[in-house]
């Protein structure tokens, strides 16, 4: 097939947040091409997780049915200093129930739907540069294959950046990751057990290194429902306080320590780890007719991880943006609604998660906070930013005066 040379929107990663931008642009009529420097299928370093918030971003893509036909999950099982807890979904105006699909199928998946709405794809092309015109991406240049091989570019009208967690695009575009603010450290494996048809995504709270020390993060079972289960362990860190762990061997000594209760047979595979920002805690996300978005605009969730459904929501919203005001400045316009949808939310969550790379203050808290109920049900859902604009119950207004109140406190808001 010969490389189209030119369309209105170019989407630079195939992952949820750049399939997600591609379908629905496309799906709004607007000529689009997506690239990605791997060939798929291809794996991402994740713990698959889908929480109601993407469950939700899913079926406004059309993907009910198909999700269903995986894993569903109807909550959270906490363990941790000495409790464990069974955590439905809190619902509200979001689904009720939630998933768990490995990357390397849902990307795939995403992909398809991205091409079965009307985009063209072109696999192993990395992008390597660009070229600016009167201050604004008048083409990206790629080169063809795991080695820099052939090199050619693609003229675009408008273009989203969706290259992941480093974003070597948004690099080249002026991206600055900010590390005064909370980043997450995490690793994760695949291996069979006899509850990978559990009902239950499970989180251990209290996770403890070779010494017996409680770590600032958590460990994670995620049933597939295909005789495997998504293993993890993730810690959390700052400028201030670095994580002073190896991952990988932290991610071996918890699957040893759960292995009998979660019926864990054989070895670890795939054995992957990544550094990821948080709460947007990145500058540069836009210019004229350019946006960042998922991971590379550091839209990862700084309580519990997950980047997912953020990417699959920031794809939708610029999409929309870019074919429904095609002259608009995004270097105004994208920062403004980033900060609109994610401000408060983010701002509070990486405030909470940076008290909780504090020595000593998780082993002293999390007792307390386990052996309730209700604070870990309100925990949940706000440790999964799991309300809605449309939510009015107390929990939800109380964490929207939560983020009003960290928003004002900060130094460098989120996006900045």
């Amino acid at each position: 097939m010969t490389t189209p040379q030119r369309t209105d929107v170019l989407v630079v990663g195939a992952g949820p947040a750049g399939s997600s931008a591609a379908a629905w642009a496309a799906r709004l009529g607007a000529d689009v091409i997506l690239t990605d420097a791997a060939v798929f299928p291809r794996d991402k370093t994740c713990g698959d997780g889908l929480t109601p918030r993407a469950i939700h971003e899913l079926e406004k893509l059309g993907l009910t049915d198909w999700v269903r036909a995986h894993t569903v999950n109807q909550g959270l099982r906490a363990h941790g200093f000495g409790q464990k807890l069974y955590l439905d979904w809190p619902g509200g105006h979001l689904p009720s129930w939630g998933s768990a699909i490995a990357r390397t199928e849902l990307d795939d998946y995403l992909r398809t739907t991205a091409i079965k709405a009307g985009a063209t794809c072109i696999d192993g092309a990395r992008a390597v540069d660009v070229r600016m015109e009167g201050g604004r991406v008048a083409a990206v240049v790629f080169a063809q294959g795991s080695r820099g091989g052939e090199r050619f570019e693609i003229q675009c009208e408008r273009l989203v950046v969706a290259d992941g967690v480093r974003s070597p695009l948004g690099k080249l575009l002026g991206r600055e990751w900010h590390r005064d603010t909370v980043y997450g450290v995490a690793g994760r494996a695949y291996v069979s057990s006899g509850m990978s048809d559990d009902p239950w995504i499970s989180s251990h709270l209290e996770l403890r290194d070779e010494g017996g020390k409680v770590l600032s993060g958590y460990g994670w079972i995620f049933p597939l429902g295909t005789g495997e289960v998504n293993i993890g362990a993730g810690t959390l860190a700052t400028a201030k306080r670095p994580a002073e762990v190896a991952i990988k061997p932290l991610m071996r000594l918890y699957f040893d320590q759960v292995r009998d209760e979660f019926q864990l047979e054989g070895d670890l595979r795939a054995e992957a780890s990544a550094l990821l920002p948080m709460g947007g805690a990145v500058s540069n996300v836009a210019g004229p007719n350019w946006a960042l978005i998922g991971d590379a605009a550091a839209c990862v969730n700084p309580l519990n991880g997950e980047g997912i459904d953020y990417g699959l929501e920031t794809g939708r919203w610029i999409a929309e943006l870019m074919t429904e005001q095609p002259h608009s400045d995004l270097a105004i316009v994208w920062p403004a609604v980033l900060r609109e949808h994610y401000g408060e939310s983010f701002s509070i969550a990486r405030r909470l998660a940076g008290l909780v790379t504090v020595p000593r203050l998780l082993p002293a808290l999390g007792p307390v906070g386990m052996r309730s109920d209700l604070l870990m049900t309100l925990a949940l859902r706000w440790m999964g930013n799991l309300v809605t604009d449309e939510d009015r119950d107390r929990s939800a207004r109380v964490w929207r005066w939560a983020g009003r109140k960290s928003l004002a406190r900060d130094a460098r808001p989120p996006f900045s």
